[in-house]
């Protein structure tokens, strides 16, 4: 008798459909995140990615979500409230990942579905997405998903010395 040989990473969805589940990201997932977060493009150590979940986990106008499939992440989503002077409080996806094996495969459709309902539930009506200007696939994406180019700008920085 013969047995095909299967990947253990792939064991889950060869035995039955994958159950997606999306939930609040915890310190435990720390691991996960930075894995998700180098292929993103922006690596980070466990340790690191620990301290920032934790210094983000209990705050009123912030959330991370972190999509699952059959308890394993595949991607997260970064959201947080922003106040200006010049206008309304808004909604802002600050980080957006969804592992490469995983995309288009309505992971993606999923975290900003609740993200928007995160927003929507605390009283904001405009939510605004930063993106890399080479990223030309995740501009489709969120045109898609009802997004609107409403421009292109140049961002600036500067580490600070306390000088």
């Amino acid at each position: 008798m013969f047995v095909n040989w299967v990947e253990f990473d792939e064991l889950p969805s060869k035995l039955h459909d994958p159950i997606l589940t999306i939930r609040p990201i915890t310190p435990a997932d720390a691991a996960a995140a930075a894995q998700l977060s180098a292929e993103f493009g922006y690596p980070a150590s466990q340790e690191t990615m620990e301290r920032r979940i934790a210094a983000l986990q209990n705050r009123d106008d912030h959330i991370v979500f972190l999509a699952c499939l059959d308890q394993i992440a595949v991607g997260w989503i970064d959201v947080g409230i922003v106040h200006h002077l010049q206008s309304e409080p808004y909604g802002e996806i600050g980080g957006f990942v969804v592992s490469e094996k995983h995309r288009s495969s309505g992971i993606g459709k999923q975290l900003i579905a609740h993200a928007e309902s995160w927003m929507w539930e605390r009283g904001l009506r405009r939510a605004l997405v930063r993106s890399q200007i080479a990223r030309e696939e995740t501009h489709r994406f969120y045109l898609r998903e009802g997004y609107a180019r409403v421009k292109t700008s140049a961002v600036f920085e500067k580490e600070l010395s306390g000088e």
